[in-house]
Formats: C-alpha cells, structure tokens, sequence
C-alpha cells in the first residue's frame, strides 16, 4: 500500500526541480511548465471519488493493478515524450492513474486488518510521509545535476518505473483477492459533476499565485463551491430513485468521519504549506540549490518519522484523539520555535532551524497516523469505497490550498528581498490552522472506533 503512497509523493515534488532543464530542453513556456507540474494535480484531484467508487465495483485489488500499472506506463511515456503537449498529456494520464490508486490502499487496509492494529498500520505513514515528500527533491535535484546517461529531466521520470514493476509485482502476488460488486453502479452525470467542480477548485490554486489572483480564478473557486452543491443534490436524486450514488449520504453520518475529514483539511492545508515555504527560504533567502535545500528539511523528516512511530504504535490506542492535541501543541511549539530563530538570519546557518523544524515534524507525525486512525475507523464496510476516496480527495486539495496559501504569504514579503520575513508570516498563518484543528479535535470520537464487523 505504502508504494503507490511514495510514488504519488515522488512525482508530486520531483518535477519542482526539473523546471529550467525542461525551459531549455523543450524550450517550455511559464505556462506550459505550470501545466506539467499542475497537470498531475488537476486530474488526481478530479478523479479521486470515482478511483474509490470503481474499487467497489471492480474490486480493490484489481484496481490497485491497473493503477500501478498504467502510472508506470504514464511515467515511461513522460521520459519519453517528444514534446510539451505530449508530456502535458501524460502528465495527466499519470494524475488519472494515481486517482485510481491511491483510494484502494486506504481501502484495502481498512478490509485487510482488524480494528485494533488500524492504528498500527498508520504509524507508518508519518514517515513515508515525512520522507516521500522531501526525497522527491533530493533525487530529481541529484538526477538532474549528474544528468546520468545524458537524460536531463527525462530521469526524474524513469525513477517511478522501477518501482512501478516491483510494486505491480508484488500487488499481484500478496495482495487479498476483493470480489468485485456488479451491482454498484457508476452514476456518470455525478463523475462528471464532481471532476468538473474539483477542477474549478485545483486549477486556480495551481495558476493563482504566480498569475497575481487574477479574477478567473476567484471565479472558478467560487463555481467549484456550486459545483459541489449540484453534486450534492444530484446524489440525493440518484438515493431516491434507488439506485447507488457515486458518495453515499449515510457516509457522512458516520459518527467522527465527517468532522474527521474537516480536520485534515486544515491540518494537511498547514503542514504541506509549510515545507513547502522551508524549501523556498533555503532556495530564494539562503541561496540553496536544490539538492541542499531538500536535505534541509531533514529534520522534519525525521521528527515526522518518530512521531508517527509513537502514535500509531503506541498512543493512538492508549490515548485516543488527545494524541491529536498534543501533537497540535508540538507543531505550534515548533513554529514559535522557527519564528524566533529567523528573528536574526544575517549569519544563518541550517542548525538555527532544527529545533523547531524537528518539533513540528514530531507534530506532524503524532497527528498523521491518529488521524487517519480516527477517519478509516469510522467508515463501516459498505462506505469503504466512497470513504476511501473522499479521503483521497480531501487531502490532497488540502494540500493544494496550502501550497498556494503559503506560497502567497510568502512571495509577498520575498518578491522585497525579505524572505525571513515571508516565511515567519507564513508560520503565523500555520498557527492559526492548527490552533483551529486543535480546537476541532474536541468535536472527534475520543477514541477510534473498534467494531469488529469492520474487519472483512
């Protein structure tokens, strides 16, 4: 489950770093480099529900093969293409393919392990999180540089192909076989409904920050909030009529899912955002490369890994959503930390960021597995599908609003020269998300829930 975790993760930031040796290679324009990195986005955002909703159909194990599958297909095509249109094409067939896959991982372990080990399962995310999202960088950084084989950005899109083969082989030989259920249709009218209305959402958040907010894209966010609402309603029509909407309604009545959902809203809003604004300080203010810059948020990292080890291994079931709250509480300890250590960066040096960078990635950690815990919980069987890839959805947007929130805040202030300044703005925004997650997490189960019919 954790491979197609890391491959999403990887090729989500290992293109970040390939942008000037595709402007010169391609001779790649602003906008079409936004599309090639954006583009993969825009269709894993849109395609994430139905990705859930045809694990149902279709069965969980047959489409995490296909998934696997065709993202290494689409990540060959991407080394391959000829050219910017082409490449743009794929990148989107990639975004597809891994809307296919990533629901299928929280669904198949919410059906392949007992209640009482979810927890367990989810201390390993923390640190999958932590280090898929800052490897991306370090590797693409190292590919580009050593430029092996003459290969140039090419390479950093043959890295997921190894890893695809492996992880389609071994699917395929361990992974549960899961019956496929003809009678769960697919409502097209309410797939359309909800890619459009996430695409109004995602685009403007790719394109927003660096086109100056325009009014198109305030326009769009808004005509995504009434696409929801048309989604919403057509799915009351479809229950009526008897048949099976693509988001069952009962779904949200699931006692912690809902409001679980609104905390990992703002909680991967806040901590996606703010490695994001680490990378850029050490980039624009410090005059990192790349490569250094990613190695610079080994300290989350590594705070992010032994968080999610103690939460899902041990306090998840000790403590219940409490680790929540003290994980909410380290992350803004962490980030009072940071804002007084950029207080003075005339003479900096990478050591005044790590205690803070390492509080808040031990915030993250304790957050990350507890959460996940808490949400895959409260999903009973016949919701799985539907759950799995709203939860998808939600995250991943989530993560969207953050690096353009974040990246806004912080540009503001570094567009002057004042970087530090832009990054302890940015920190003052993560408190209030998270000093507002703290505040939701009240309103969650105290305890994940435990019902042994869950488990089949």
């Amino acid at each position: 489950m954790l491979t197609a975790e890391i491959m999403d993760l990887l090729d989500s930031t290992i293109v970040n770093v390939a942008g000037p040796s595709l402007k010169a290679d391609l001779h790649s324009t602003p906008s079409q480099l936004q599309w090639i990195i954006g583009g993969y986005s825009l269709a894993l955002g849109a395609a994430l529900v139905l990705g859930g909703r045809l694990g149902d159909r279709f069965g969980r194990r047959q489409m995490f093969l296909f998934g696997v599958v065709t993202f290494t297909i689409a990540s060959l095509a991407c080394a391959v293409a000829p050219g910017v249109s082409s490449l743009i094409v794929f990148r989107i067939l990639e975004g597809f393919a891994a809307a296919m896959l990533l629901p299928q991982g929280f669904g198949m372990i919410r059906e392949a392990f007992p209640p009482q080990e979810f927890g367990k399962a989810f201390a390993v995310f923390g640190p999958v999180f932590g280090l898929g999202g800052i490897l991306g960088p370090i590797i693409g950084g190292f590919l580009i540089q050593a430029n092996l084989f003459n290969l140039g950005w090419r390479s950093v899109f043959l890295v997921n192909v190894p890893i695809g083969i492996v992880a389609g082989i071994a699917a395929f030989v361990v992974l549960p076989k899961t019956k496929a259920d003809a009678t769960v249709g697919i409502d097209l009218l309410s797939t359309a409904i909800i890619a459009i209305a996430a695409s109004l959402l995602v685009l403007p958040l790719i394109q927003g920050r660096t086109a100056g907010w325009p009014l198109w894209t305030w326009v769009s966010m808004a005509a995504s909030v009434l696409g929801l609402w048309l989604f919403v309603v057509r799915n009351r029509a479809v229950e009526r009529k008897g048949k099976a909407p693509l988001v069952e309604s009962g779904l949200f009545k699931e006692p912690g899912y809902a409001t679980g959902l609104g905390g990992l809203a703002l909680f991967f809003s806040g901590f996606t955002g703010v490695y994001l604004v680490v990378t850029l300080f050490l980039q624009i203010g410090e005059r990192y490369t790349a490569s250094q810059a990613a190695l610079g948020n080994v300290p989350i990292a590594l705070g992010t890994a032994i968080g999610g080890m103690l939460s899902g291994a041990v306090l998840a079931d000790k403590l219940g959503r409490k680790v929540l709250q003290i994980g909410a509480v380290a992350q803004i300890v962490g980030a009072v930390v940071l804002f007084v250590s950029l207080g003075n960066v005339e003479q900096f040096t990478l050591w005044q960021l790590v205690p803070g960078m390492v509080l808040s990635g031990l915030g993250t950690g304790l957050v990350v597995a507890a959460l996940f815990d808490i949400i895959i919980s409260a999903i009973s069987t016949e919701h799985v599908g539907s759950g799995s890839g709203v939860l998808s959805a939600v995250q991943n947007i989530a993560a969207s609003v953050g690096v353009a929130l974040f990246g806004t805040v912080f540009f503001a202030k570094a567009t002057t020269g004042r970087s530090d300044l832009g990054f302890r703005n940015a920190l003052l925004v993560q408190v209030a998300l998270v000093a507002v997650f703290f505040l939701a997490s009240f309103t969650l189960p105290k305890m994940a829930a435990r019902h042994e019919e869950a488990w089949g």
